[in-house]
């Protein structure tokens, strides 16, 4: 288990992609911290998957648009363990449409929640991260490629996090701390399910025909978490079935 005796934090980790990341670092040997926003029961089920693994496991709900409640989250995870290795910002939320239609409470929102939030998580992490840890974001596919109108926001947002990672590669690496982002395409989540009703049209835009598992992005999540990451730092990691190809 590469990652034994480490202690992660992942956002939004009661569903989707999220889970998925949790439950591998916890299968490395990670001990495994997360958020949820409104899904108790599910953020529950998590931690339970994780102490089955023999790890320990904490849930805490946290808003992405409530500043304390992000920083309380870092802080929280490593009073919990005693300890801070991995950040893992993944939880996001989408507000597609045209331009003119969205609304100012939509730009905050995905802003506050997408950008925001992962830079103050980040913010508070180093104060209290381990020498050598990692911090990794979690994109879209979108920031590479907008193949369809109406993801003005969402790609604005997604792609911020692209300057947010190499600027804490050069400002971290002294420390052995690395910052990398990954750009998942289509997954199969509850929020986008494979086989939905833009589940065709969505896979087609890929160079593979199909939607990613979100046990494949948890299997980059895990390899940069580990000692195999040790030297990847300020990358943009496209796993997205050749959506940007």
């Amino acid at each position: 288990m590469t990652l034994d005796g480490k202690a992660a934090l992942v956002t939004g980790g009661s569903r989707g992609i999220g889970e998925a990341v949790a439950i591998r670092l916890a299968e490395e040997g990670a001990d495994v911290a997360l958020t949820y926003h409104s899904q108790a029961e599910r953020a529950a089920d998590v931690v339970d998957r994780i102490k089955a693994l023999g790890r320990r496991a904490w849930a805490v709900r946290a808003d992405g648009v409530d500043a304390q409640a992000v920083r309380a989250a870092v802080k929280g995870t490593a009073a919990e363990f005693g300890r801070l290795d991995i950040l893992v910002n993944n939880a996001g939320v989408g507000a597609l449409g045209p331009i003119a239609e969205l609304s100012l409470d939509d730009v905050d929102r995905v802003l506050a929640v997408n950008v925001r939030a992962p830079f103050l998580l980040a913010q508070a992490a180093t104060v209290l991260m381990a020498d050598g840890g990692r911090i990794i974001n979690i994109g879209s596919c979108m920031a590479e490629r907008v193949a369809f109108p109406g993801g003005s926001l969402y790609a604005t947002s997604k792609t911020a996090l692209t300057g947010l990672t190499k600027a804490l590669a050069r400002e971290l690496g002294p420390r052995g701390i690395t910052a990398n982002l990954i750009h998942p395409g289509p997954v199969d989540t509850d929020m986008n399910p494979a086989d939905g009703e833009n589940a065709a049209f969505q896979s087609g835009f890929t160079a593979l025909g199909r939607y990613g598992r979100t046990t494949e992005i948890a299997a980059t999540v895990a390899h940069l978490a580990g000692d195999s990451g040790r030297y990847i730092t300020g990358a943009s990691i496209a796993v997205d079935g050749g959506f940007a190809a």
